[in-house]
């Protein structure tokens, strides 16, 4: 019996038939090793990072496209319709298949076409095999066409091996291929090898460069917009009522060509996960639609990466296509990535592993993907780190893997109090964190420009030091659960709690943004101020937490995210668009970012104690789900309507922020409703 799977995600002709609508809508799909396939609903490319399979061949996150189109034809008779779309440099647009499609939706997370041509119904479907650089492609026959001959489809393979940020000329590799009736192998130059296999379907080899792909999505974005793929060979499938064809493409030595199975596998996987999230939070268990779909939509971003000494370790893809492993990302995500689901070993795990990274206090804030050295360049990564702690040792109460990490854990504040690298250290006077200067990025908001920060913050962020306050209210909290003196933390405290008096501003608008800098203190109007109400402890008395409230919800608050800036300020950027210093330069200028509309409704539910109003604010995201990366939620959002998504398509900490703080908001409910 197969599994239910939420279907939230659904369009008919008059999303699928209409190119710009199709091609807006972006399905993606990960494989738990930062590899990922993704496309557009009509099947174009449009990124260069668009293909059906994008492989990790290099440790520890070395991604390149490998298997980037398969453009299918079906043969009734002795006529051939494309089942595919192409865009063209010279702005054509051939075939048009999308126009036979009749619908398409998600089956949990998996893309699912259904093609009408005449009296013939077909669907195709993709998914990948978890743990594996494995990608299976399948189609049935839903209904058989009104004559004689047999139908088949006919398949062509265009296969690439770059990094999936470049591109390709025609000739750039010249792939060795072997062909036999069910397989066929694609060899590499570097030794990698992609191999396609079917139980039904016959190959015929194929070395032809296919030039002047248009990624339509990549001029927007100001970049190298063409790219050529080679055409490496055709499978052709006879199609049978109800029965799946296809064949499986994959960088591993062995792989199974059993469709039915793996795909009964693939949607076991899913379901299995979505019932014992159910079974496991009471909150879950009569979520709606679409926040089934963030439950397994923060799946993507767990994965498994190799480590150096051998093995693998846990870790978090901050977003999909173009991020890799970041330690801030991964603070802020991993709660709600794993606790609302009682995945509480994998958040052990990963906090486990980063502190092997613990160096003066500090964690990397990057991981290059090409296993050059981490990155160790923010004043917050490590107390989103200790944040992350609390919220593991809160629903986990894991009192013994805390004992074990307790040295290091109080070695962050040992180091930030005596001061560490980039400038970051107390200042006794107030109690508060100075980090940085004119010149440094070490706040979430890092954009730079011509190698110029845009947004400088240097000096004594707001952010920073609720940050600061809830870390060390937190220590003291885990030392009293260790039997250990808290003293020594909440002392720290009460003087940062003090101290952070000077961000309140005297005309009622909210918190500066921060303290002390070059120029003085920074009044600007932006979203950083909620943290000081949202986190776990906030240094805010109630009415200061109700001011911070009124004004970002006043100046800065939008259906899917708050603003980065006052829209009255003379710098703020309504779009998000252009190349890419333009884009930088708006980045923090305006922008809607989806992590922060959760913060903002923990914030308002702290000052009013209505969680259903406050719950109520993240409703809006349900219909984000429908558009840009399907079935997950962007990066960040235009701040002004209609608020087009923007960024990266898929981005963990817009899920986890909003899983974890629904789940928060719902449980809320409950305990009010059974109290009433």
């Amino acid at each position: 019996m197969e599994q239910a799977l939420p279907r939230f995600i659904h369009f008919g002709r008059e999303v699928c038939n209409d190119l710009d609508q199709a091609e807006r809508r972006e399905w993606w799909l990960t494989n738990g090793l930062g590899g990922y396939a993704a496309g557009t609903l009509a099947g174009t490319l449009t990124r260069r990072y668009h293909g059906l399979l994008v492989a990790p061949l290099s440790a520890p996150l070395g991604r390149r496209l490998v298997f980037a189109k398969a453009d299918a034809t079906l043969v009734l008779g002795d006529r051939g319709i494309p089942l595919h779309t192409n865009r063209w440099a010279g702005g054509a647009i051939e075939p048009r298949g999308h126009m036979q499609l009749e619908s398409f939706h998600l089956d949990g997370r998996l893309p699912v076409w259904r093609y009408a041509v005449g009296d013939a119904r077909l669907e195709a479907r993709i998914w990948l095999e978890a743990g594996a650089n494995t990608t299976y492609l399948a189609w049935r026959l839903l209904s058989a066409p009104g004559h004689h001959e047999q139908p088949r489809l006919k398949v062509r393979l265009l296969v690439n091996h770059r990094d999936h940020h470049g591109k390709t000329h025609a000739g750039d590799f010249a792939p060795r291929i072997e062909q036999s009736d069910h397989a066929l192998e694609v060899g590499f130059d570097d030794g990698a090898s992609l191999r396609f296999r079917s139980r039904c379907g016959r190959f015929t080899g194929e070395k032809t460069w296919i030039e002047g792909f248009h990624l339509s999505e990549e001029t927007r974005r100001g970049l190298p917009d063409t790219d050529d793929n080679i055409w490496v060979g055709t499978v052709d499938l006879p199609l049978y009522p109800g029965e799946w064809v296809g064949f499986v493409a994959s960088t591993e030595t062995s792989c199974s060509p059993y469709l039915g199975e793996a795909l009964r596998e693939r949607r076991h996987q899913d379901a299995s996960l979505l019932r014992l999230a159910k079974a496991r939070n009471a909150c879950l268990s009569s979520a709606p639609a679409w926040i089934d779909q963030l439950v397994l939509a923060a799946c993507d971003f767990l994965v498994e990466l190799p480590r150096t000494e051998g093995g693998r370790r846990g870790a978090v893809i901050a977003g999909y296509p173009w991020f890799g492993e970041w330690g801030r990302d991964t603070f802020i995500a991993l709660p709600g990535l794993t606790l609302p689901v009682h995945r509480h070993e994998e958040a052990r795990r990963i906090i486990e592993d980063w502190a092997s990274y613990l160096d003066d206090g500090h964690l990397p804030n990057r991981f290059p993907e090409g296993g050059e050295a981490p990155e160790y360049n923010s004043a917050d990564a490590a107390l989103w780190y200790l944040e992350a702690w609390r919220a593991y040792v809160d629903a986990s109460r894991d009192h013994v893997c805390l004992k074990r990490h307790w040295p290091g854990l109080t070695g962050i504040v040992d180091a930030f109090r005596r001061g560490t690298r980039h400038g970051i250290e107390l200042d006794p006077a107030d109690g508060l964190l100075r980090a940085g200067g004119g010149d440094t990025q070490l706040t979430w908001m890092d954009a730079r420009v011509d190698g110029r920060p845009v947004t400088p913050r240097g000096g004594k962020p707001v952010e920073i030091n609720a940050l600061w306050y809830n870390a060390l209210l937190s220590l003291a909290d885990f030392a009293r659960l260790l039997d250990k003196d808290p003293e020594p933390y909440t002392g720290l405290a009460e003087k940062a709690r003090a101290g952070f008096g000077r961000f309140v501003r005297l005309d009622g608008l909210g918190l500066f943004d921060v303290l002390d800098t070059p120029e003085g203190d920074d009044a600007r109007i932006r979203p950083n101020q909620v943290l000081a109400v949202s986190l776990h402890h906030s240094p805010l008395d109630s009415a200061d937490q109700a001011r911070v409230v009124a004004v970002t919800g006043g100046r800065l608050l939008t259906s899917c995210g708050l603003r980065t800036l006052d829209p009255a300020d003379p710098v703020y950027r309504p779009r998000y668009e252009g190349d890419v210093p333009s884009r930088d330069a708006a980045y923090h200028q305006g922008p809607a970012w989806a992590w922060l509309l959760p913060h903002y409704a923990l914030a308002m539910h702290k000052v009013t104690g209505d969680a259903t109003a406050a719950q109520a604010l993240l409703e809006p995201l349900a219909d984000q789900l429908l558009d840009a990366g399907l079935g997950t939620l962007s990066e960040l959002f235009d701040p002004e309507p209609p608020h087009s998504p923007r960024g990266a398509p898929a981005q963990a900490w817009s899920v986890a922020c909003v899983l974890q703080a629904w789940c928060v908001l719902e449980q809320a409910t409950r305990e009010r409703n059974s109290h009433a």
